[in-house]
This record gives structure tokens, C-alpha cells and sequence, in this order.
């Protein structure tokens, strides 16, 4: 593989005058980290990159953390729907500061055939091109009985191996695995050849035929057929492969007003319920909340009530890039005799001067996922997802967030997002939550100003006897922080006690600029994001950011 180089803002032979505002904002986070330069590069035997914090008995302390900006779910001219270039897409991508990004084609017989093996050479190109991107491939799946998928593996002799036998061998597109209604006679071999498909990922990991693979759930609620005994099962199977969901979809910009109608709504999440859908999501579970997914955004909802059982289970967002808003270009015309399925590959664009149907925005234009590593490099952004040390934001809201959990009594540096702090009943414990606030202005040409931050507690109650349960009725916004004019970087220590059952906390914010009560009520949720109006989603108006919990485990609970 070629040699790769750290991000410019990482790298110490940059001078800092070449870098922009945000560079120069994520430089001093990673100074402040102890993790510039050499320490970046190659890692720290000083601080092992994810060392399991609550097993070493009470408290606990993890590393120091560099967020690497990234983006899994990207697709170019190997998706059949799809438009742009490899470079095209590597550049947008470098233009808006992303560290890592996946292709996650759609998978399809032209793909699996033809595509991905031409694919694997446009990404060993892109990633010499871009030395200070980390480029993976991956796939999108169709899972038997349900929505979509992104898996992808860690660069190696096998990746694209891997993608196309499982291609081949469990998608539920290819397959004709497709039913997923109730009672149907093929739903139940459906839903078990998706587990399936998740525990041979996880032998192919185990066994060394592949360093590093994972799976995070596409746009879960869009069109309500991802139920929750399937997200259950598919977590369950393998939870060190399967980690997580979208918390909020792509195609942010699909309700810019005037735009795409009259209907539109961010995400495209523009259904109803359906026959594959499961009966038991509300009709408001298929809209986004602040672009956020039903399942996500609701306080007390599906996404709260698996992390009340006491499993990670993490969010993410992306681009779910296809077609961007306002952009020229157009798909190319395919020559006589070529179509998707005979070549794998669509015609390069070409721009037209006329801005084309879209919804989506560039990599890293609106959408960025946030992952907490200790060094730079492909195997270290699967391991700090793995490990859960994500937030994410919307609009660039901010440039830095860190967390840690902590006994008063203890001196380090405590336990962050995804990890688990071991306490006494009765322990006073401090949650520490450090801002750094947006430091320039977005692609859309708005300076961010964060206005509050939601602290969201809730109990653990361990495995849950209805696998299709969606509610956590303990879970509540316990304090709401208001930020509004603090600047650069703050630290806000916001108490906390260990009562008789072990909990979670996670944390929600927003630009304050659209909120109301949360779908589960104001008691549990007085100020939520909240559904557009269909057509008028401006999403630049409306910008949240998200974290992943971390637990803390009572003893004797």
C-alpha cells in the first residue's frame, strides 16, 4: 500500500498560515490531545489506543482523542443510480475537510460481476491520489427482508473479495429475498438469512481473512420495513460487526424550498406505511425530526430502547451522496449495446451549465461523522467506531466535543463516548462535556452558533422481553444547558449521582432556531427537534449535533 500521509492540519510540516480556520481549530484540539505529529502518526504505547475502561475494576480512564471527520455511505459511477467520478467525490470530500469516507456501492449483478473488481482499481488510484484521505470500500446491501446496509473492510488482498461473495451469497436484492411482511411465507427465511449473512462477516474477521469489517444500518425509518426484533437480531449476531444505524439519513438538501416540491422532505423520507412495513411504527416515525431519523430523535424511542438494555449501538450521519443540489452535471449516454448490468459502471457525467435534480449535498458539506481515535490510519477509524467514540453534527455546528464521565473522587481523565464507568450506589459522579464552537463559516456561508445542550439519561434494564419493543419509558432530557454567545473553547461540569440502577447519558444541541415538544411528550422531551413543514426544510435553519452514550454500570444493580 502506499504511504500514507496525516491530514494537513495534522501534519507539523504544514505551516499553520496554509491552513483555514477549522484547521487551524482541529490543530489545536489535537495539540491539546497530545497527539500532534509523530504521536499521531504512529500511535502512543503510552496511551493503548482503546483500552477497555470499566474492566480494571472501579473508575476508569481512557485515552486522549483526535476526531477524525468522515462519511460511509458515498456512491459514484458504480452505483446504477449514482453519478459522479471517483475524483469528483475525493475532491469534494477534501474540499469540506474529510479525514475517511467509504464508497458503498449498491449492490446489483452488474456490480458484483463487472463493477467492483473495476472499482478496487479506482480506489487503489484514489487513495495514492489523496494520500491524506483514508478511502475504504465498501458495499450497500440490500438486507433479506429489510432496508439498506453500508459494509465495508479494512484495505487488504481481500476486500474486494469479501464484498463480492457476500454480494453474491446474502443480498436480499440478488437473492430475491425481498419479503418482509408479516405472516408472509418467505419472511422468516429472509429474516434468517440476514443474521446469517452478519455471523459469516464476522468469521471472515475471526479468521483472518479480512483485518477489520462493519455494518451500520442505512436509514432505518424511511420506509418503516427495518423492524426492531430485525435490528435486534442483526445487532445480537455479531454486535462487534454490526454496531450501529444512521441516526439522521443523507439527502439532507431535499427540502431546500423551492427545489423539489411541494411534498419534499429532508432525507426523502417521503412514505407511508406499506405491507412490508411493520405494523407497529406510528405514521410519524416516517418523517425526520431535524432531519434526525424517528428512531433516533425520539427521547424514550427505538434507539433508546436498545441502549437500555446495556448494548452499544451506535448513529451516524452522511451524504448518502448521489445526485447534489444545484449541481451541473449530468449522467453521460451509454453507447449501443452497454447498459448497467453488462458493464457495472455508468458513462462518466457531463456538465451541462444547468443545475440538475438532486437532493443530496457533497461529502462533508453538511453531514459529518465525528471518530475518537489515538493515531491516523484505516484500522484505527473501524476500531474508535467500533468502540463507539462518535458524535455527529449537522451545518458544521461545531468544531470540537468532548466527553468524559468521572468519580469525583478520581483524578484521570474518566471514560468517553461508547465506553462503560464502573460506580458505587450513591457515587458522585461529574460529566464533563468540553465545546470548541465553530470557528468559520459553513459551505452555505453562515457562522454556526451552538444555543444549548440536552443531557439525555436514561436506566438500564438489561435484555428486553419484547424483541419488538421501541420505547424506553426512563429515558428523559434530565438538564438542558443553555450556550447561547459562548465562544472558542468551554468546559460545562454538570453533576451527577449513582443511584440504584446502572444508567446512560447521551447528548443532543442544537442552533435553537426550531424546536418544540419531543414526540414522546414534554415531560420526557420539552424541547425536541421537530418535523418541517413538507417542501420548506431549509436544513442550513435547522441544525443539531448528537453523541453516543456512555454507560455507567452500579455495582450490585
Amino acid at each position: 500500500m502506499h504511504e500514507q500521509q496525516l491530514p494537513s492540519w495534522a501534519d507539523p510540516s504544514v505551516n499553520p498560515a496554509d491552513l483555514d480556520a477549522q484547521g487551524m481549530s482541529r490543530r489545536g484540539l489535537l495539540r491539546r490531545a497530545g497527539l500532534f505529529g509523530a504521536a499521531f502518526a504512529l500511535g502512543s504505547a503510552a496511551t493503548p489506543a482503546f483500552a477497555s475502561s470499566g474492566k480494571r475494576g472501579f473508575g476508569g480512564d481512557d485515552p486522549r482523542l483526535a476526531y477524525l471527520v468522515g462519511d460511509h455511505h458515498v456512491h459514484s459511477v458504480y452505483s446504477h443510480d449514482a453519478k459522479y467520478t471517483f475524483s469528483q467525490q475525493a475532491q469534494a470530500a477534501a474540499r469540506y475537510g474529510l479525514d475517511w469516507m467509504v464508497f458503498n456501492e449498491h449492490s446489483n449483478f452488474g456490480h458484483a460481476y463487472y463493477g467492483a473488481k473495476m472499482e478496487h482499481a479506482e480506489i487503489v488510484k484514489a487513495r495514492a491520489e489523496n494520500p491524506r484521505q483514508l478511502i475504504f470500500q465498501g458495499l450497500e446491501w440490500y438486507i433479506p427482508a429489510a432496508e439498506h446496509c453500508t459494509v465495508f473492510a479494512a484495505p487488504g488482498p481481500h476486500e474486494t473479495d469479501l464484498l463480492t461473495q457476500f454480494e453474491l451469497a446474502y443480498d436480499g436484492k440478488l437473492l430475491g429475498y425481498t419479503e418482509g411482511s408479516a405472516g408472509a411465507a418467505d419472511t422468516a427465511r429472509n429474516e434468517a438469512h440476514a443474521v446469517k449473512a452478519i455471523k459469516w462477516l464476522a468469521e471472515q474477521r475471526r479468521s483472518g481473512y479480512v483485518d477489520d469489517v462493519l455494518v451500520i444500518a442505512n436509514h432505518p425509518l424511511r420506509l418503516g420495513i427495518d423492524s426492531p426484533h430485525e435490528m435486534r437480531g442483526w445487532r445480537d449476531a455479531a454486535p462487534e460487526i454490526m454496531i450501529g444505524m444512521e441516526g439522521a439519513p443523507g439527502a439532507q438538501g431535499a427540502a431546500l424550498p423551492g427545489w423539489r416540491g411541494a411534498t419534499s422532505i429532508r432525507g426523502e423520507y417521503e412514505n407511508k406505511p406499506s405491507a412490508q412495513s411493520w405494523s407497529g411504527y406510528p405514521t410519524d416515525a416516517y418523517l425526520t425530526y431535524g432531519g434526525f431519523d424517528w428512531a433516533t430523535a425520539t427521547v424514550g424511542g427505538l434507539w433508546d430502547s436498545m441502549l437500555a438494555e446495556g448494548s452499544l449501538f451506535s448513529i451516524t450521519t452522511n451524504s448518502d451522496n448521489h445526485r447534489t443540489v444545484f449541481d451541473t452535471w449530468k449522467n453521460g449516454d451509454w453507447p449501443a449495446g452497454q447498459n448497467f448490468d453488462n458493464t457495472g459502471k455508468l458513462p462518466d457525467p457531463v456538465n451541462t451549465d444547468t443545475p440538475q435534480p438532486g437532493s443530496d449535498f457533497w461529502p462533508g458539506e453538511f453531514s459529518r461523522t465525528h471518530v475518537g481515535v489515538t493515531r491516523y490510519g484505516y484500522r484505527a477509524v473501524m476500531a474508535g467506531l467500533r468502540a463507539g467514540r462518535v458524535w455527529l453534527d449537522h451545518g458544521h455546528l461545531v468544531d470540537g466535543l468532548d466527553v468524559r464521565v468521572k468519580r469525583d473522587c478520581d483524578a484521570g481523565r474518566g471514560v468517553t463516548l461508547g465506553g462503560r464507568l464502573r460506580v458505587r450506589k450513591g457515587e458522585r459522579i461529574t460529566l464533563y462535556v468540553t465545546v470548541t464552537s465553530a470557528s468559520r463559516t459553513n459551505p452555505q456561508g453562515i457562522l454556526p452558533e451552538l444555543a444549548h445542550v440536552d443531557v439525555i439519561r436514561g436506566a438500564v434494564r438489561g435484555p428486553v422481553s419484547d424483541r419488538d419493543g421501541w420505547k424506553a419509558p426512563d429515558t428523559r432530557v434530565v438538564q438542558t444547558k443553555d450556550v447561547s454567545g459562548r465562544k472558542g473553547t468551554y468546559t460545562l461540569r454538570i453533576p451527577l449521582t449513582a443511584g440504584d440502577e446502572s444508567f446512560y447519558v447521551r447528548l443532543r444541541g442544537s442552533d435553537g432556531k426550531r424546536h418544540g415538544t419531543g414526540y414522546l411528550g414534554a415531560s420526557v422531551d420539552p424541547h425536541g427537534p421537530i418535523p418541517h413543514e413538507p417542501g420548506n426544510g431549509d436544513p442550513w435553519a435547522d441544525t443539531w449535533f448528537y453523541s453516543n452514550p456512555v454507560f455507567v454500570d452500579v455495582a450490585g444493580a
